[in-house]
C-alpha cells in the first residue's frame, strides 16, 4: 500500500509525510510538529509487544487529536467518523496518520516487531474517552447539528 497516495474518505483524517534523510550512515527522520500538526503536542506514548490477535484503541476522544506513526513493523488502523469507515496499514516510519477528535479508531494486526508512536493534543484524561460506539455515533450526530 502506498501511503503517499492513499485516499482518505473519513472526515478530518489525514496521512502526513515525515521528512526522511538517508545516507550511508543510516536514516534521520525529522518532524516539525508545530508546522505539520493542528495542535501542540502534550503527550507522547509508545505501544509495543502487542500480540497479533489483540486489538488496541477501540475508542474515540471528545477533544483529543492523535497522530500515529508505525516507527517499526506494521499495524492496521481502522477509523470511523460516524458516516464513513476505513482502514490503513501503517508500515512506514516516514508517514503518520492524523486523527481528529470524534474519530472512532482501533489498531490491530500488529506485526511481532511493531512499535506505534502516538503524539496527542491533550494529557491523559479518562473523561475524554468514548469507548461505546453507540455513544460515539450519538455525539457525532449532535456535533454535526
Amino acid at each position: 500500500m502506498n501511503l503517499a497516495n492513499f485516499k482518505i474518505e473519513v472526515s478530518g483524517v489525514k496521512i502526513i509525510p515525515i521528512q526522511k534523510n538517508s545516507d550511508p550512515r543510516g536514516n534521520l527522520l525529522a518532524f516539525e510538529a508545530e508546522q505539520k500538526l493542528p495542535f501542540a503536542v502534550k503527550r507522547i506514548f509508545l505501544v509495543n509487544s502487542v500480540p497479533n490477535d489483540q486489538i488496541r484503541g477501540i475508542h474515540a476522544h471528545r477533544n483529543c487529536w492523535q497522530f500515529l506513526i508505525a516507527v517499526a513493523g506494521s499495524i492496521t488502523v481502522s477509523f470511523d467518523d460516524g458516516t464513513n469507515s476505513q482502514e490503513v496499514v501503517l508500515n512506514r516510519d516516514d508517514y503518520g496518520l492524523l486523527m481528529p477528535p470524534l474519530t472512532y479508531g482501533k489498531q490491530y494486526n500488529y506485526s511481532a516487531d511493531a512499535v506505534l508512536l502516538v503524539l496527542t493534543s491533550h494529557a491523559y484524561d479518562a473523561a475524554d474517552y468514548i469507548d461505546d460506539y453507540e455513544e460515539f455515533a450519538r455525539l457525532k450526530q449532535l456535533s454535526q447539528k
